[in-house]
């Protein structure tokens, strides 16, 4: 059984993920925010938010803020957590923080849940 995702799913953990992010960060978040954050096209990011709210998985105000639905926030959270958990591992592993990072966000839309729950009872010992 296969657990790699298509690029379509990746990118959706990925808006989710930062629009998690940055609502920790800022008070309200905006596209212009996310595209920055990124490093995205503003056209690119307000494709992505059309699709993420016609998925039920945002909310945009009037003012053009925008809010994770429950089922967003779901998986954004489920998505962060796979992030920083792989992240810590690969550190507590020896390497460099930048690289880490960098393969953990490819690793974590790949990741089998159950390797994933491994990896978790490994790092809560």
């Amino acid at each position: 059984m296969s657990y790699i995702k298509h690029k379509s799913e990746e990118s959706v953990e990925d808006y989710l993920e930062t629009i998690l992010i940055l609502s920790d960060r800022l008070q309200d978040v905006r596209s212009i925010d996310i595209a920055t954050e990124l490093s995205y096209s503003k056209p690119s990011v307000s494709v992505a938010m059309k699709n993420l709210r016609a998925n039920g998985y945002i909310t945009v105000t009037q003012e053009g803020f925008i809010k994770l639905t429950a089922s967003g926030k779901e998986l954004a959270e489920q998505t962060y957590e796979r992030h920083t958990t792989i992240s810590s591992l690969l550190i507590k592993l020896g390497v460099d923080e930048e690289t880490a990072l960098a393969d953990a966000c490819r690793i974590e839309h790949d990741i089998s849940p159950q390797t994933f729950d491994a990896i978790k009872k490994y790092m809560q010992r």
